[in-house]
């Protein structure tokens, strides 16, 4: 009986030594994978505020980019409208000119017209044969310098109007020039802040996928980790105690078992 009692002891005892190497090894792999399942956690916390703020921006900038090309499609709309109302007071300016010349000239003809019968008129007179020499202080008929002036003042305004179309085609040229490189330009630019929105509507989407995915991953991280606590839980229930009274409970079963091999030896002893 005394050898069954001693070898149940040892049982015991080694027992205890088994339970305490694996609470031991146990603990610290649940430590282990309780730190790195924290910094896991933390390395997603940390990427997905990344994101959030990279989305944040691109969102911005897609924004600023819309009203960009909104705002120079109304400057387009109404660089568009001006230049038709400037080019409506081109085509009145060089009509006025035109009609203007048109006029004078025609008057300056019939001007021109009637001077010249007149002075025909007046050489036919004049070779008529010789007669007596004229007297003294006889002026021959010559134009007269008031029609003159007329025809050259409206030769004057003919030229001035006839300047004034041509300053009036070449500003309409080069406003139009303008208004065609304008246009050219603006419509360059949207199409560039066009693709750029593209780019970035993708580059968003794109994060907004890996923003997701690591949500994910935090969740599953995260549960991991309650895991990890569940099972630290339930070996300090199970270790606890083992770990607190090992040694106590080592050297009261060394005495017990000591106890027995003196019982033993006396028990010999006395036969």
């Amino acid at each position: 009986f005394r050898r069954v009692l001693f070898r149940s002891l040892k049982k015991e005892k080694e027992a205890d030594v088994k339970m305490k190497d694996f609470c031991i090894e146990a603990l610290h792999k649940n430590e282990v994978a309780i730190e790195m399942k924290a910094r896991d956690i933390e390395q997603l916390d940390a990427k997905i505020a990344t994101l959030t703020a990279e989305i944040a921006e691109l969102a911005k900038s897609i924004e600023a980019l819309t009203a960009e090309i909104a705002e120079m499609q109304v400057q387009l709309k109404r660089a568009g409208e001006d230049r038709e109302l400037e080019n409506q007071d081109f085509q009145t300016v060089v009509a006025d000119q035109r009609s203007t010349q048109k006029l004078l000239e025609s008057a300056l003809a019939k001007l021109k017209g009637f001077y010249d019968k007149a002075f025909v008129q007046t050489s036919a007179k004049t070779q008529q044969p010789a007669g007596p020499p004229p007297p003294p202080g006889f002026k021959k008929y010559e134009k007269s310098s008031g029609a003159g002036g007329v025809m050259g003042m409206l030769e004057q305004i003919i030229g001035e109007a006839k300047t004034m179309e041509a300053d009036a085609i070449k500003a309409e040229t080069d406003a139009q020039k303008a208004y065609e490189s304008f246009v050219k330009d603006t419509n360059a630019s949207m199409e560039e802040k066009s693709r750029d929105i593209t780019n970035k509507s993708e580059e968003k989407a794109a994060k907004e996928v890996d923003k997701t995915n690591a949500e994910e991953d935090k969740a599953s991280a995260l549960n991991e980790q309650q895991q990890n606590e569940n099972e630290k839980a339930d070996l300090h229930k199970s270790c606890d105690f083992t770990l607190e009274n090992f040694d106590a409970r080592q050297t009261a079963l060394d005495q017990e078992m000591e106890g027995l091999a003196e019982a033993k030896s006396v028990l010999h002893g006395s036969h």
